[in-house]
């Protein structure tokens, strides 16, 4: 196996890991997953950093384990597990159809990357196409779940997808660019998780069904 396909085959791990974590019941199991999928993601740093010869990236391997494999799933773990006791807010979504929607954004994706030139990432399209699908799968968790703990992993989805196109795409860039994402990541989330819990402790509910009331 040579090395695109080592990471081409730890890219596809990542949409595994998004499903799972899109239906997790628990938030903070889904906390749990999102640090799997992260470790993945700096699996793939690793392996790109290996095989294209790009040594930036084992420096944004090492800043994408400290905050997204420990420091962001810890801060989530933390908050979210009080709330486990709670009974499960229902997804609007059934597991069978995450798997159908994610096959949906993998081939939307494919449309779009077979589109384009890439003559320094041709090898890594499928990542490519994974990081892309990210997007579409952040979307849909945020739509989807109505438990609002749960939307902040659309977010995190998105995030993951975006380091993953700018490490094939620009990887030569400064590790600054990596530190400075990964930190904007840990303030978002700290950000929307402080909010999550202000509205549990207001209103008692974090059903998003429940903020209807809110409108007027």
């Amino acid at each position: 196996m040579n090395g695109a396909n080592i990471v081409n085959g730890l890219a596809a791990l990542l949409i595994v890991t998004s499903i799972l974590v899109i239906d997790a019941k628990r938030p903070s199991r889904a906390a749990l997953l999102y640090s799997l999928q992260s470790l993945v993601l700096v699996s793939v740093f690793i392996a790109l950093a290996f095989f294209t010869g790009a040594r930036q990236l084992y420096l944004w391997a090492l800043t994408g384990f400290a905050t997204k494999v420990v420091l962001v799933p810890t801060i989530l773990y933390l908050t979210l597990r009080k709330f486990d006791q709670a009974a499960p807010i229902p997804s609007m979504m059934k597991p069978a159809v995450s798997i159908v929607l994610a096959a949906v954004a993998l081939t939307a994706s494919a449309v779009v990357v077979m589109r384009i030139n890439l003559p320094g990432a041709a090898a890594f399209k499928p990542a490519l196409m994974v990081s892309f699908a990210h997007f579409f799968l952040g979307l849909v968790c945020i739509i989807t779940q109505r438990n609002i703990l749960k939307q902040v992993f659309g977010y995190c989805l998105m995030e993951n997808g975006s380091h993953l196109t700018l490490a094939l795409l620009a990887h030569q860039a400064p590790e600054l660019v990596e530190i400075g994402v990964a930190t904007d990541a840990i303030f978002a989330v700290i950000v929307m998780t402080v909010i999550a819990t202000r509205i549990q402790a207001t209103v008692h509910s974090l059903d998003s069904h429940d903020l209807m009331t809110l409108k007027g």
